[in-house]
């Protein structure tokens, strides 16, 4: 059991189940539950301080999201995505960012707008600890969601954000990235601000493209190490 475990305020939740659920998916999507990882229900109830029953129906629930798999003789574990999966994500998440950006020129409110604008100024002040990049990245592109103002839409984005979180730590660590990345919202941004729904489109599925780029490099550079280590250990 990881002892680091980062548990939320359980009173702001309406039942155990759901605090169960809140808490353990924010460990498995800020990659404190690394894919592959067994959940086991025992020790995850004794751990949050409930009953096994709310601790299971949490479980499942995390398991209908995709967030993870059952294996025989094995159990639950943390999802682990092949190459196959990661670039059907993207491809999907370009898509669907697109859209949202393009949206969002077009219903986004003068409050939607200062929320954006106040996220890309945060970003240039931001440090590099990885989980500092990720929890901005994801605010503001659950901004970007929010300001389309679709709610189907943001919920599938929501979905799709989870399961890229599997792969690990978030591309805008990786040397280089940040920059530029952080170039590519603030246009996004100005696309929206402008109300240029075309412009904001091409802008958000090539920020999306790029970090496919980037995860391609990072999961190839992983799966090298890890046939370096199998090779020494034979």
């Amino acid at each position: 059991m990881n002892d680091d475990m980062v548990l939320p305020d359980r009173a702001k939740f309406a039942s155990a189940a759901d605090y169960a659920y809140a808490a353990l998916r924010r460990e498995i999507v800020e990659g404190r539950f690394a894919p592959g990882r067994r959940m086991r229900e025992v020790e995850l109830a004794e751990h949050l301080g409930i009953s096994r029953t709310p601790t299971r129906q949490a479980l499942t629930r995390l398991e209908l999201e995709g967030l993870l798999d059952l294996r025989p003789r094995t159990g639950l574990v943390v999802s682990v995505l092949d190459m196959d999966a990661v670039e059907e994500l993207y491809e999907m998440r370009a898509a669907l960012e697109g859209t949202a950006a393009a949206m969002a020129a077009k219903h986004a409110s003068p409050k939607d707008l200062a929320a954006l604008a106040r996220l890309v100024a945060e970003g240039e002040t931001l440090d590099r600890d990885p989980l500092k990049l990720y929890r901005h990245n994801r605010e503001l592109h659950d901004a970007i969601h929010v300001a389309a103002h679709n709610r189907y839409l943001e919920k599938s984005l929501s979905a799709l954000q989870d399961a890229i979180a599997l792969l690990g730590p978030t591309t805008l660590a990786d040397k280089g990235r940040f920059a530029v990345a952080q170039a590519e919202h603030a246009a996004i941004v100005q696309a929206i601000s402008q109300r240029e729904g075309e412009k904001a489109d091409r802008l958000a599925r090539t920020h999306v493209l790029n970090a496919l780029e980037t995860r391609r490099v990072i999961l190839a550079k992983e799966r090298e190490l890890e046939a370096r280590r199998e090779q020494e250990g034979a």
